[in-house]
């Protein structure tokens, strides 16, 4: 049996440019380079027929380390939370408030991109402080 040694992590969404240059942001990724024979993105997106217009985006990590992210407009709103979410580990290694100091910058420079920050949730006894938060389009995610 063959091993997977690839993984892409896909978010239904609304409006799939605007999701992707937030986690581009977010997380440092960059957009590929547009089908051969389109100068931009803007100008493949043109050549599609009117009802896949925007219809999809995507980023990558520009080390070829992390998952690709790809984004797909849905017709559906998001209703409930979500079954699966990301962690963006700011504090890995850090406690107290050296980890609390991290996770507030981070939360600060997320949020000036159009994150919303929802909960801290302190320190216990079997884990450390995070920063829960939502996305441009209300998925939760974590500073972790």
């Amino acid at each position: 049996m063959a091993s997977v040694r690839q993984v892409q992590i896909t978010f239904d969404c609304a409006e799939p440019e605007r999701v992707a240059r937030f986690w581009s942001a977010v997380l440092g990724y960059v957009v590929p380079p547009p089908p051969k024979g389109f100068a931009t993105w803007d100008d493949f997106d043109r050549a599609r027929p009117p009802e896949k217009r925007g219809a999809a985006f995507a980023c990558a990590d520009p080390t070829g380390v992390g998952p690709r992210l790809y984004f797909q407009r849905v017709p559906e709103g998001k209703v409930v939370k979500n079954r699966l979410h990301l962690d963006v580990r700011v504090g890995t290694g850090l406690v107290g408030d050296e980890r609390l100091g991290a996770l507030e910058a981070e939360c600060a420079r997320l949020v000036a991109l159009g994150a919303t920050r929802v909960r801290l949730l302190t320190a216990d006894e079997d884990n450390e402080s995070c920063l829960v938060m939502q996305d441009v389009e209300g998925n939760e995610f974590c500073l972790d």
